[in-house]
């Protein structure tokens, strides 16, 4: 083992080379701040897992697929909703058939879809006497998927006068609209 060295005076850095040192990266980060100079994260990024490679790596012979089985074979795939060999959930759940009943198709396929914008929506955005059409609502970001029905709730209070048109209106909200004056005008689809 090598004897211990002393640290000198002319070996330890005085307090303005510390000052210098400690201000370099910051000069030199601003200095080279670009396009040319961007990386990713520290850590962010991975190499690629070489499989089969020898044993020594760690991820040789089996490649990590283990022995033997499905999984073990080339061309094997993690088919979604397979669960094991058990009965998947999309086959376990019941299929009450019907457009209309909440319990129908636990999928969705033949649900009738519209977009909410409720009262007080239109009390927050809207002055009394307003003509409020859908363009209108999406100017005012409401309803703005396009292609899919409108349809206004009742949550929240109306106190103005507006004139409301859209797809569906449900009954407590028809009923507070015309209660403070406006009206409801149904567009056809």
């Amino acid at each position: 083992m090598p004897p211990a060295r002393r640290a000198t005076a002319a070996t330890k850095p005085t307090n303005e080379e510390e000052a210098t040192q400690a201000d370099a990266p910051k000069a030199r980060a601003a200095e080279y701040v670009g396009l040319h100079s961007l990386a990713p994260a520290p850590g962010s990024r991975h190499p690629r897992k070489r499989v089969g490679r020898g044993e020594g790596s760690g991820m040789g012979k089996t490649s990590g697929r283990g022995h033997k089985g499905y999984g073990s074979r080339s061309g094997a795939k993690d088919r979604a909703r397979f669960e094991g060999g058990q009965m998947p959930i999309h086959m376990r759940m019941r299929k009450l058939r019907g457009p209309t009943k909440k319990q129908s198709m636990p999928f969705e396929p033949f649900r009738t879809h519209t977009q909410p914008v409720n009262l007080a929506d239109l009390e927050a955005r809207f002055a009394a006497g307003a003509d409020v059409t859908l363009d209108v609502l999406r100017s005012a970001g409401l309803g703005k998927r396009k292609d899919v029905p409108v349809k206004i709730l009742a949550r929240g209070e109306l106190t103005k006068g507006l004139t409301v048109h859209a797809h569906a209106f449900s009954k407590t909200a028809r009923e507070q609209i015309e209660s403070a004056g406006g009206s409801c005008v149904l567009i056809e689809q």
